[in-house]
């Protein structure tokens, strides 16, 4: 129980470290383009829509059982919530705080790191949270693929309906994803709290 709770956050984690990577940098290529915003958008969506038995069907015959479709699920599951608040976030910067950066001479590199990002922060990291507590339930889901997590643990017991111990092991299964995804998000919080400017809170 608890290896299959140390494999569930750690898979979560480091799938939410991968998706926050490309979503951040997705929505810094396309903030600035509403026709590029709404595809990057609206791509994300429609991944989000495909139920996870069927992602996980498509995937198990191109990379077979086991970590790897787990993680790509849970990469593209996670995307959504993250370019759509990396572009809110980037967009909604005052552009009298950028025009006067120019004024003293920062580039648009310059800019990016030091103004809009810090700024967008709060709203990056909201996305983050929310594709955290998704990626926390639908990991549960990739026990169907063999994946890693505590989703080994209520299939064991789903699969042993009738004996005594079957509902006890998934309800246990069930309520431990709850307990790990309200310490995770806490754990983020308290990451935002750190990292966001005392002017920005």
């Amino acid at each position: 129980m608890l290896t299959d709770s140390y494999l569930h956050v750690s898979a979560v984690v480091q799938c939410l470290v991968v998706a926050s990577v490309i979503g951040v940098v997705v929505g810094i290529l396309v903030y600035r383009s509403p026709i590029g915003s709404a595809a990057a958008t609206a791509l994300s969506s429609v991944i989000l829509t495909v139920p996870s038995f069927a992602l996980l069907g498509v995937l198990i015959p191109i990379v077979g059982l086991g970590v790897a479709p787990s993680v790509i699920a849970l990469v593209l599951y996670s995307l959504l919530p993250i370019i759509r608040n990396t572009i809110i976030g980037l967009s909604s910067v005052d552009p009298a705080v950028t025009d006067a950066a120019r004024g003293i001479g920062m580039n648009r590199l310059r800019i990016l790191g030091r103004i809009e990002l810090p700024l967008a922060w709060p709203s990056i990291l909201s996305g983050i949270r929310v594709s955290a507590q998704m990626a926390m339930g639908i990991l549960a889901i990739a026990a169907y693929a063999k994946g890693p997590g505590l989703g080994n643990l209520i299939f064991s017991g789903l699969a042993r309906v009738g004996s005594p111990t079957a509902v006890p092991q998934a309800l246990t299964g069930t309520v431990l994803i709850v307990i790990l995804a309200l310490i995770l998000d806490g754990i983020l919080l308290a990451i935002g709290k750190l990292t966001t400017p005392k002017g920005i809170r």
